[in-house]
């Protein structure tokens, strides 16, 4: 049985896996992939890597030190969490079954997709998902963002202090009644297409125009410097939803010091209710909930 497995191969399970070696804990990554949404980056044709704030030293060190680390990574999608009397039982897709005293869930989300044309030939080439991650490198830039909810509203808000001008596309009426929704509407910058669908998106290398259509039929194609999807992210919390509090969104609750609410179950980064899509905030909260696991794993060391 391993002291610590953690679920999660991101920003946040790579440094909770790092920090639980460094303590010396017998712990194992289960993941899919090491470095999770960092393996993907937006490229802009007027943007070198130098002017983007991503952390990724940080990640790529951890990454490194568990590429090599063979004993202690597991590379398989995990599919159920059961409790058992002296811990829990991680099990994989292939069926492998993996014992340990505790668990840290560092899953992140997967954002929801427009699933029309052009879009996985420019995903990270002018289109991305994260306004919160790349709005200030759109100053004086033409953009779009589409999304229904309260999600789009507050990217379209943050690009509108510095873009030159957003569209916001497919904005439901009830989503505008809210104070994003009119501060949007009276935004001399910000253009509102409610009831808007997006149908494709073109450009040439880079996404630079997306074809929309009106609830009347009509089709208009916008120009744009970015265009960000902005739909929903959806947390890859399904493996632990019967044992874990969640919140109304699907994300794992957790405390101050990354617990949730079953002991011996902790949760860092994007799959949590704290702020998400931040590559140096799911670092902290790996480190922090390695250390918190670290705390209740001791008296039994």
């Amino acid at each position: 049985m391993y002291d610590l497995i953690v679920i999660g191969g991101g920003p946040a399970g790579l440094t909770a896996t790092i920090y639980a070696i460094r303590k010396r804990l017998n712990v194992l990554m289960i993941t899919k992939d090491l470095g999770g949404k960092t393996n993907y980056h937006l490229a802009l044709p007027w943007i070198e890597d130098y002017q983007v704030i991503r952390g990724l030293e940080v990640v790529n060190k951890f990454k490194s030190e568990l590429e090599y680390l063979k004993f202690a990574r597991h590379m398989e999608s995990v599919e159920n969490v059961e409790r058992q009397a002296d811990g829990f039982v991680v099990s994989t897709k292939s069926g492998a079954k993996f014992e340990a005293r505790a668990l840290i869930i560092a899953t992140g989300t997967r954002q929801r997709r427009l699933s029309i044309p052009g879009e996985k030939e420019f995903i990270m080439r002018g289109l991305c998902y994260s306004a919160l991650s790349y709005a200030p490198l759109f100053i004086d830039r033409k953009t779009v963002v589409i999304g229904e909810g309260d999600l789009a509203l507050r990217s379209a808000a943050e690009l509108a202090t510095v873009a030159k001008h957003v569209h916001l596309v497919g904005a439901e009426p009830q989503a505008l009644q809210s104070a994003l929704g009119k501060k949007l509407q009276q935004a001399k910058n910000v253009t509102i297409l409610p009831g808007y669908s997006a149908i494709e998106i073109k450009g040439d290398g880079f996404a630079d125009r997306i074809l929309v259509k009106s609830p009347g039929g009509e089709e208009i194609e916008l120009q744009a410097e970015g265009i960000f999807v902005e739909l929903a992210l959806v947390p890859n919390s399904q493996m632990v939803s019967h044992l874990v509090a969640l919140d109304e969104q699907g994300r794992i609750k957790v405390d101050c010091y990354a617990r949730t609410n079953v002991p011996g179950i902790f949760a860092a980064g994007d799959v949590t209710n704290t702020y998400a899509e931040q590559v140096l905030v799911a670092v902290g909260d790996g480190a922090k909930a390695a250390l918190s696991a670290y705390d209740y794993l001791l008296p039994g060391l």
